[in-house]
């Protein structure tokens, strides 16, 4: 059995080692970005799916009342907005031949992606469109509390 000697060729030199090091840290700094950005777009559209979802129960919860098929809701004020974005969820009694029945707006208040929590902020018909305050009145629009800016600059919150 013959043994063969190890050249001085047989491994990777420093020099080789530092190099492959280094082009693997700069792929690795190209990605990240790429993938942060990915994770915003994700955001970004579930924040979208979002507020669609809580402004067509609005919406649809403005009609009904409009159309007179609600029955009497505590404090409930002329605009015929919803009292709170739980009340859409626990729903509120119909009208006519539905006055047995409690109408739901929302399954349940989704989530906000931005903030991780089912914590939005709401605007009533009688605040300031510009207020990040809420009047307690009645639930207008709603808008996300983070404080982050999109990539082109406008605030989250005023999506």
């Amino acid at each position: 059995m013959k043994v063969k000697a190890l050249s001085p060729r047989s491994g990777m030199t420093l020099v080789e080692l530092i190099v492959a090091f280094t082009i693997l840290l700069a792929l690795t700094s190209m990605a990240l970005p790429l993938a942060r950005s990915r994770v915003r777009r994700i955001k970004e559209r579930e924040l979208r799916e979002a507020l669609k979802e809580i402004r067509t129960a609005i919406d649809k919860y403005k009609d009904a009342a409009d159309n007179l098929k609600l029955g009497p809701q505590d404090g409930v004020d002329t605009y015929n907005y919803p009292k709170t974005l739980q009340s859409m969820v626990d729903g509120v009694k119909g009208a006519g031949q539905t006055a047995d029945v409690k109408v739901k707006f929302l399954r349940r208040i989704p989530i906000d992606p931005m903030t991780n929590t089912r914590e939005w902020g709401m605007h009533s018909m009688q605040d300031d469109p510009k207020s990040n305050g809420w009047g307690g009145q009645n639930v207008f629009d709603v808008y996300t509390k983070s404080q982050d800016k999109a990539a082109d600059g406008t605030p989250y919150a005023e999506w």
